[in-house]
């Protein structure tokens, strides 16, 4: 017999690999139903935070991420570019809140940023927020002294995803370790920005590391705010191109869990989208997921075009999430 659904959904750090292995097992009516009550206790299930994303700085990255584009040492047709100017990363912004975003998002393909990258970036931070936007980037490691200086000029999300499990890990990435990651994350934590984090499924991984993805990110000292679950964009050249497709049930419940064992963060429907069918996202939708990216590219990457987003919405009774500074 199932064990009896929790008298309330107040968040967790303490959660075992076992209990969220036995999550995952659920028969899939009770893994939703599980998710949807979450949802239901600490959102409107028919709100839908939009973010729209876009790649300040393409290419040439350092670090060998085995499923990025970006990575210099792939031959993946993206070709390196300098950092964008000011003025046409805040026209982008400007032409993403009209189309309905209330978060943009903006990414470097860095390891690390230099300080001096970053008179730039907190010039657009501060754009950005005048526009009555969130903000958010992602901009690779980061020092505690570049964190504070991110926070002073404004910004309310960074983005730093575990990618997988810490068991997994050396399959994907050798450049940078898992601790270096975490180390990140609390340098972000203690300047007081709210922490995007996530990660990937379907680069080969088993559902033991599934598991141990959402563990790590379920027993951070504090959950992200934001947690990106992003389906692999298969992308020649890279090393996990040819990873066997994951059932898209598999990939619902992957929502279903990071919904259930982080109630109170927004879980967001990320990269993969593209090939995924109206009925699949709608599952999500209904799984827990309650955050989009919109526009036609996500750093270099397809998305679905924000028309076919509307309608779906429209399909689905769904409605933008206000804007709410972090």
């Amino acid at each position: 017999m199932n064990a009896p659904l929790p008298a309330d959904t107040t968040p967790r750090n303490d959660w075992s690999r076992e209990e969220i292995a036995a999550l995952f097992a659920l028969p899939f009516p009770e893994l939703m139903f599980r998710a949807m009550t979450a949802h239901r206790r600490n959102f409107d299930p028919t709100q839908v935070q939009i973010s729209t994303l876009l790649s300040i700085k393409t290419g040439g990255c350092p670090e060998d991420c085995a499923y990025c584009p970006q990575a210099a040492q792939y031959d993946t047709g993206v070709k390196a570019q300098k950092l964008m100017d000011v003025e046409a990363v805040l026209a982008d912004a400007a032409k993403a809140k009209a189309a309905g975003a209330s978060r943009f998002c903006m990414g470097a393909a860095w390891r690390s940023p230099k300080d001096k990258d970053l008179d730039a970036v907190c010039a657009m931070i501060e754009g950005v927020k005048a526009m009555g936007l969130e903000s958010c980037v992602t901009l690779g490691m980061l020092s505690a002294p570049q964190a504070g200086r991110l926070k002073e000029a404004g910004l309310d999300y960074y983005n730093h995803n575990l990618d997988t499990s810490p068991e997994y890990y050396r399959h994907i990435i050798s450049t940078r370790t898992y601790q270096d990651r975490l180390e990140t994350l609390e340098n972000v934590r203690e300047a007081g920005l709210s922490v995007c984090c996530g990660g990937i499924v379907g680069m080969g991984e088993s559902a033991a590391d599934r598991t141990g993805m959402i563990h790590a990110l379920a027993t951070l000292p504090t959950h992200p705010q934001s947690v990106p679950i992003n389906a692999l964009v298969q992308v020649e050249g890279t090393p996990v191109a040819q990873a066997a497709p994951l059932d898209p049930l598999d990939f619902v419940r992957t929502i279903a869990v990071a919904r259930i064992t982080m109630p109170t963060s927004v879980v967001r429907l990320s990269a993969g989208r593209e090939a995924m069918s109206a009925e699949t996202q709608a599952l999500c939708f209904l799984a827990g997921a309650n955050s989009i990216f919109y526009g036609e590219k996500l750093l270099t990457t397809p998305n679905p075009e924000t028309d076919a987003d509307k309608a779906l919405f429209a399909r689905l009774g769904l409605k933008p999430m206000a804007a709410k500074s972090a």
